[in-house]
């Protein structure tokens, strides 16, 4: 049950009929993993704590440092030098002490990557390079999670939605397939600050809507952001029947 205090904090989605109490009650009761705490993962985690997501499992390695405050807007001057995921702690503590969370302060190998989504209802991919966003996903593909996945650099954007409990669903590899080798990073190529707290909300809308069981997420769908123009095009997305990742799975 949500006692009265919660009733009051989620008043303004809870009068959505979307949501509801029992769309609520869902929330209350659904467990997401945050893979990286950065410019994507910032707004995710905010937005998610204070929605009501009952458990916030955060993984991220890496510390804060002063290049990452033009964007990654969970963490301020106080954290430079501390660890991302202590700093995201602290900081979604104090907007909503209701929500568990649990840490992951090491890299995840492909052993603790697959408990850790084991452990949770979905999973939001906010990393910055290809090999981690490969290695979320197959561990999502094997778990039949949901993944929300977002990306940004430079001046351009890209949110989609891959639930492997879907037949018709692509995952992230039957996308992308093998990626490329000059990939770059933020810290390469610099993106601005807004975008990714774009995606980021996007990013956390789309888990909103899983978890809560409302609207018609990404599934199959890819949204590319253009924010020098400040133009939106969306692709279909379909399944690879030969994808080494998903091609085999089987599906309820």
């Amino acid at each position: 049950m949500l006692t009265d205090a919660e009733l009051l904090r989620y008043s303004r989605q809870i009068l959505l009929q979307h949501v509801d109490i029992a769309g609520q009650l869902r929330l209350k009761a659904s467990r997401a993993l945050i893979v990286g705490l950065g410019g994507l993962g910032s707004p995710v985690a905010l937005y998610l704590a204070a929605a009501g997501v009952g458990e916030l499992h955060l993984a991220d390695f890496d510390t804060v440092d002063a290049t990452n405050l033009q964007r990654q807007i969970i963490h301020d001057s106080h954290s430079v030098g501390k660890s991302k995921v202590d700093s995201a702690m602290k900081r979604l503590s104090a907007i909503n002490p209701d929500v568990k969370l649990t840490a992951h302060r090491s890299a995840l190998d492909a052993d603790s990557l697959a408990a850790a989504v084991d452990a949770v209802d979905l999973v939001l991919d906010c990393s910055d390079n290809f090999g981690t966003r490969e290695a979320v996903n197959a561990a999502c593909v094997a778990a039949q999670k949901p993944l929300v996945s977002g990306a940004a650099i430079r001046l351009e954007g890209q949110l989609s939605v891959f639930d492997s409990r879907r037949a018709d669903s692509p995952c992230y590899h039957c996308l992308y397939g093998h990626g490329s080798e000059d990939e770059l990073t933020c810290s390469e190529a610099g993106v601005i600050g807004p975008l990714v707290g774009m995606v980021g909300s996007l990013q956390a809308l789309e888990a909103l809507k899983l978890l809560a069981g409302f609207g018609e997420p990404m599934v199959g769908r890819l949204l590319l952001i253009d924010a020098l123009t400040s133009r939106f095009r969306e692709l279909r997305v379909k399944r690879d029947p030969a994808c080494s990742v998903c091609g085999g799975t089987a599906h309820d």
